[in-house]
């Protein structure tokens, strides 16, 4: 492996700059902060989105077969790597559908095929984690998600547990240091 490319400090700047509220948030663990970081408002961006993924491109291992992106924030995102690199994408379901297909995984069959993950943002990778285990009992090699930010305590990897390799984009060290709060 290649040593990483130092951060983008302005795709950082950038992206926080967007991104970064200020209010009353209640958060999903119903706590309440005065800070909220709303992702989708730069997946929502072209000029970002793009600029994210073109940074992807350069972090996803040899070998990698599928894009599987991550219901709903790493759709986007593994789209535009996708369309980048001429990778099929897959998008990941949260939960099977209930109708239809009845598919978690929609797109190519994943059986045997080495799926690198795409998510936004990873905090404490739940959603990653759900997808891998499930990836894998479908017959996938899972063995990388690489995400626009990992939000997750420095030099602390949320999926060791489940063997997944966090390649970032950027960190929440990265964001926080170009901040202008």
């Amino acid at each position: 492996m290649t040593a990483p490319t130092p951060p983008d400090a302005s795709l950082a700047a950038d992206i926080d700059a967007c991104c970064r509220l200020t209010g009353e948030f209640v958060l999903r663990s119903g706590q309440v902060a005065n800070e909220y970081f709303d992702k989708y408002l730069f997946e929502a961006q072209p000029d970002l989105l793009e600029r994210v993924a073109a940074q992807m491109v350069d972090l996803l291992p040899e070998g990698t077969e599928l894009l599987g992106g991550l219901e709903m924030g790493g759709i986007p995102i593994a789209t535009m790597v996708s369309a980048k690199t001429g990778l099929p994408a897959l998008f990941v379901r949260k939960k099977a559908k209930e109708y239809g297909t009845m598919k978690l995984a929609e797109g190519p069959d994943v059986a045997g095929k080495r799926v690198t993950l795409i998510e936004d943002v990873i905090t404490t990778g739940g959603a990653v984690r759900n997808a891998t285990v499930a990836l894998r009992e479908f017959g996938a090699t899972v063995e990388t998600v690489v995400c626009a930010i990992d939000r997750s305590p420095a030099d602390v990897n949320p999926l060791a547990d489940v063997g997944l390799e966090v390649r970032p984009v950027l960190t929440k060290a990265d964001l926080d240091a170009v901040s202008v709060r």
